[in-house]
């Protein structure tokens, strides 16, 4: 058993990586198509298929708050797992899983009841309008129901990713999207239930995500399971991994709060079509940053493990290793926006003014998508890395300190139509985001190394020392 627990730092980085983040990429790939089938179907809806799309752009906001909150969770608690595994202190390892379940259940709750109480006047503040409002609160009012699964799926499947079993990961993810595919067609045309019928497919399919995940974690092929002992909350366990996870709880629910400036600025500047457009914008920019994130969180348990290790050789393979695939993604896909912008658009819509309008706002929107591949790289390996003050750093400075102001500054300053100024804020932010990032995981990889150096010289002199003083012993 105890070989099978140390393949993390036994097997040769590049096949391991790619062992890994194979089965993760794909599984993000197909979580991917689980938040966009929603949007294709609703968008294709006879008659009311635009004001139905960007009714339910307008709920991504609240959609992607739910999935912060699995983040902090899982972001943060998973790599904390890992890193007690490589130290081969299993019973830390367990008990955080044990303590970040119990968080996710009582989030869960809360989120549950400020979704179905509020729901209405939060739509309305996120952009939208009389005509969009009702396929909204539809949406919303179901959705809602279904959070726990939403929580428990994205929240505790990141723990069994994080011990190895990437592909039993993959699973949990491809469950729930083959079932939504099929239940979405039947509920939202065959039953004429429209977007209410996408929001039952929805909680349906992470609901059987959810079973599987948690049978696997209350298995016999788990390395970590959860235990009743291990579900009392304990400081010195629970805090550090919500610290370490707050970077991409700001990450994700930045996105949220950047959406709703967003759409509020576009409502103003454009109407309703420039908020369906950027409805498909920000689903395509899931084509970027979900596979990204899949690569990083391929590569996490093997760069957690020897860091907690002490291996500061297989975490520099790993972590350059990351940065070339990642580059490498961004880059071809950056292409394929720039050349081919209208394929995107007409998978979600078939309306011909919104799709001649999203074709020239991608282009725009997208412009520095070449360069993604370092942000999520060095992002994805400060988590990695237990390095939570610049993780936080680094999401905080690309979303609220360049983007948010951007938003509002581009209209005032640039001499070109106000919608589209809007989108340029999002290049423009990206660019100096990651121009900061690199800059400063330089210095902040190059000090974790050492710190790693240290340690073991450390530990070499006490061994040499001890070593001397038998020695002595024996010749006394």
């Amino acid at each position: 058993m105890n070989d099978e627990k140390e393949f993390l730092g036994k097997e040769p980085v590049g096949k391991l990586l790619w062992k890994l983040a194979l089965p993760t990429v794909v599984a993000q790939l197909i979580n991917m198509l689980y938040n966009l089938v929603d949007r294709i179907y609703i968008g294709h809806i006879p008659q009311s298929g635009e004001a139905a799309l960007t009714g339910l752009g307008v709920c991504l906001p609240l959609i992607l708050i739910v999935s912060a909150f699995a983040a902090l969770i899982s972001n943060g608690g998973a790599p904390r797992a890992s890193i007690f595994m490589g130290k081969g202190d299993f019973e830390s390892a367990e008990k955080t899983l044990g303590n970040c379940f119990t968080a996710q259940i009582i989030l869960s709750a809360v989120l549950t009841a400020v979704l179905l109480l509020c729901n209405e006047p939060l739509l309305w503040i996120f952009g939208a309008s009389s005509k969009t409002i009702g396929y909204a609160c539809d949406y919303m009012n179901i959705y809602a129901i279904g959070t726990i699964f939403v929580q428990l799926t994205l929240g505790m499947n990141a723990f069994i990713t994080a011990q190895g079993f990437a592909r039993t990961g993959m699973l949990s993810v491809l469950i729930g999207a083959v079932s939504n595919i099929i239940l979405d067609p039947i509920f939202i045309f065959a039953l004429d239930m429209g977007v209410q019928g996408a929001a039952l497919a929805t909680i349906l399919s992470q609901a059987f995500s959810c079973a599987w995940v948690l049978l696997f974690l209350l298995g016999k092929k788990t390395f970590l399971k959860i235990k009743i002992k291990n579900l009392i909350p304990v400081a010195r366990i629970l805090f550090p991994a919500l610290a370490l996870g707050l970077s991409a709880f700001v990450m994700q629910s930045s996105e949220s709060v950047i959406l709703v400036c967003f759409n509020s600025s576009l409502q103003r500047y454009g109407g309703d079509i420039a908020v369906g457009a950027m409805t498909v914008l920000s689903s395509v920019m899931q084509f970027a940053l979900l596979p990204l994130q899949g690569l990083g969180q391929g590569a996490q348990p093997i760069v957690s493990y020897n860091f907690g290790a002490e291996n500061s050789e297989r975490v520099k393979t790993a972590y350059f290793q990351l940065l070339k695939i990642s580059v490498c993604y961004s880059v071809l896909l950056w292409l394929i926006v720039m050349l081919f912008p209208q394929a995107f658009a007409v998978l979600f819509t078939s309306s011909q003014s919104l799709i001649e309008y999203t074709k020239t706002a991608l282009r725009i929107y997208c412009a520095v998508l070449l360069i993604f591949g370092v942000q999520m790289a060095c992002q994805m390996t400060f988590v990695s890395l237990g390095n939570a003050k610049s993780s936080i750093l680094v999401a905080v400075m690309r979303k609220f300190i360049l983007l948010l102001p951007c938003i509002y500054l581009m209209p005032a300053i640039l001499p070109v139509d106000k919608a589209l100024a809007v989108f340029i804020a999002e290049p423009v932010a990206d660019f100096l985001a990651v121009s900061f990032t690199a800059i400063l995981f330089y210095f902040q990889f190059r000090k974790a190394l050492a710190k790693i150096g240290k340690n073991k010289a450390a530990k070499d002199n006490a061994g040499q020392k001890d070593a001397v003083e038998n020695n002595i012993d024996r010749e006394g």
